[in-house]
């Protein structure tokens, strides 16, 4: 065993529209449903209609019937209304703009006031359904998308919704403008024009077709939410520094308390009538995998919180009338490191620094923090990744870690520092699993590469800023995508101009292989480029892969038809 090993055994400490905001019991018990859970007992108040979960390229999802009058209830009869929703959820937002965000800090605090295009059903957390287009059809040759608006919908400051106000909010995504960066972004590189058809009709133009279930499930991502035109306009496309700007959703905005809630009350004129049934929603901010995220809940202070640590999340499981689920989350730990200083443009040291590091022990140290798998460049759990019997047998995944760091310090002497290399800056977002990781982190690169780090930690609302504009030799976060499929997060994370690409990483060879990733439609041809992708990573790291995710939510038992098991990603339903 290697020493450092030792060391790190004393190591242990509703996303945005998910939230079941059901009345908590101010007795007596109440089980009314708000917009974004009644999906989970679908009740259709105007008539039958097929939703369809796996489609080919050229099946629309809701073609065969007019959903213009598309209404959802909730599925019990008894559902009360009225009452409000305590939610626990992570650290209050950075800023306000949802589109540039790429934190469920924004999400789960703004998300409640706002609609999409179209969404995943959270019943499943795979099926895509209307929103505020109630039906759209795909091209015969792939490359038009259309969709047909909901008549009548308004903004809370009183706006007729149209499709220039969707025009408005694609148009920024897709071609953000200076000074703006959004991490959707690479999802519509195809897209090469948004054409308005009448106010209630709009068509998304490729420039070449996308697999059908990729170009849907961009649509469908939660971070989409639809912002009227009037307001990018009046505050010159940045809504960084808007707190409360109108959207179209079940909840309105009330109050917000910096850094502690976020007030929302019932929209009486949502388009979806007789929803929400909550009068109010409050979401507390509260920093997660922290013990005062279980204290709130246990507390009663709180009905539901996300982000409970391993330890609190023992003692929901032991008391009567909670439940506790985790769940896997489209989130990856790494570790940045900045191509664009000496000496880390070399693949032969980046490699090294990734053979340093043991995966295995990194997900035990923070074990009683937070729920971590092991996993490299491609989510461990999906589809399109690696068998994990094959992973651990690769070096750099190998429970003995022992040959990969023999290799590592092979590759530091081959890139000319066979003594190591003293002062960097590590920066740290201030969380309690990434401060821990740190720690093992320059722990293991002195023990096995002679790396010295200085840490410097850093607030959250600080770390993106400071990331995207590359001051750090290292840092270490976590990013999301929106999708599992690749096509997402490659081109986001890994390509030369991807808007999470802290590490400023770029290889022509992984480009024209991410170039056929993109536009190949078959799904066995595909896998196999992913694999090009991924071994070309694995010799020339764009980061330090350091563990993936699992979600622990818990809640009382009065919350009724969460279904977080199913979930997509905490995003999108």
């Amino acid at each position: 065993m290697i020493a450092w090993r030792a060391v790190f055994q004393t190591f242990r400490t509703i996303s945005r529209r998910n939230l079941m905001p059901y009345d908590r019991p101010d007795p007596p018990f109440s089980t009314g449903m708000n917009r974004r859970t009644f999906l989970t007992t679908l009740g259709l108040a105007a008539g039958s209609v097929a939703m369809v979960s796996h489609l080919d390229g050229r099946q629309s999802l809701a073609g065969q019937a007019d959903l213009s009058t598309f209404q959802l209830k909730a599925a019990d009869p008894k559902a009360k209304r009225g009452g409000t929703l305590r939610y626990g959820i992570l650290s209050a937002p950075a800023h306000f703009d949802v589109h540039q965000s790429g934190t469920v800090s924004n999400m789960a605090a703004q998300g409640p006031m706002y609609d999409n295009l179209i969404r995943r059903d959270p019943r499943d957390g795979q099926t895509i359904i209307p929103d505020l287009a109630y039906k759209w059809d795909i091209s015969p040759d792939g490359k038009v998308y259309t969709f047909y608006l909901r008549q009548g919908v308004k903004f809370h400051d009183g706006a007729d919704f149209t499709a220039e106000d969707v025009q408005a909010t694609y148009a920024r995504i897709i071609w953000p403008p200076k000074g703006v960066s959004i991490p959707r972004t690479p999802l519509f590189s195809a897209v090469n024009e948004i054409r308005i058809v009448d106010p209630h009709t709009i068509e998304f133009r490729l420039s070449e077709p996308r697999p059908t279930t990729f170009m849907l499930g961009a649509f469908a991502s939660g971070w989409n939410i639809i912002v009227r035109k009037k307001t990018l306009e009046e505050h010159e496309n940045n809504l960084r520094n808007v707190m409360n700007f109108p959207g179209t959703g079940p909840f309105r905005h009330v109050r917000r308390v910096d850094k502690e809630v976020w007030v929302m009350e019932r929209n009486p004129d949502y388009w979806n009538k007789g929803l929400p049934y909550l009068d109010r929603l409050e979401v507390y901010h509260i920093p997660p995998w922290t013990p005062e995220v279980g204290a709130a809940l246990l507390a009663g202070k709180v009905d539901y919180v996300r982000t409970i640590d391993p330890v609190a999340a023992q003692k929901v499981k032991a008391t009567p009338g909670m439940t506790f689920q985790d769940f896997y989350q489209s989130v990856i730990h790494g570790v940045w490191v900045n191509n664009t200083k000496k000496p880390f443009a070399d693949p032969r040291l980046r490699r090294a620094m990734h053979l340093g590091l043991d995966k295995h022990v990194l997900v035990e140290v923070v074990k009683d923090v937070a729920p971590m798998l092991v996993g490299g460049f491609i989510y461990p759990f999906s589809e399109w990744a690696t068998p994990s019997e094959e992973m651990s047998k690769r070096l750099g995944y190998q429970p003995d870690a022992k040959a990969a760091v023999q290799e590592a310090r092979r590759l530091l002497a081959e890139a000319g520092y066979p003594n190591g290399i003293k002062g960097l800056d590590f920066m740290v977002r201030e969380l309690a699993h990434h401060k821990l990781w740190s720690v093992a982190i320059q722990a293991m690169l002195k023990e096995t590469l002679n790396i010295e780090c200085n840490l410097r930690t850093v607030q959250t609302s600080v770390w993106f800023d400071e990331a995207q504009a590359g001051n750090f030799d290292l840092t270490i976060s976590a990013i999301v995508s929106t999708l599992l499929d690749p096509s997402d997060y490659f081109n986001s994370w890994y390509a030369k101009d991807g808007p999470q690409n802290y590490s400023k990483w770029h290889n022509e060879s992984f480009e024209n292989v991410l170039r056929q990733i993109n536009r190949e439609l078959d799904e066995a041809k595909r896998k196999a480029l992913i694999r090009q992708a991924e071994e070309i990573m694995e010799q020339d790291p764009p980061l330090l892969p350091v563990a993936y995710e699992k979600m622990n939510d818990a809640w009382y038992n009065y919350v009724k038809g969460q279904n977080p098991a199913g979930f997509f990603g905490i995003y999108d339903v």
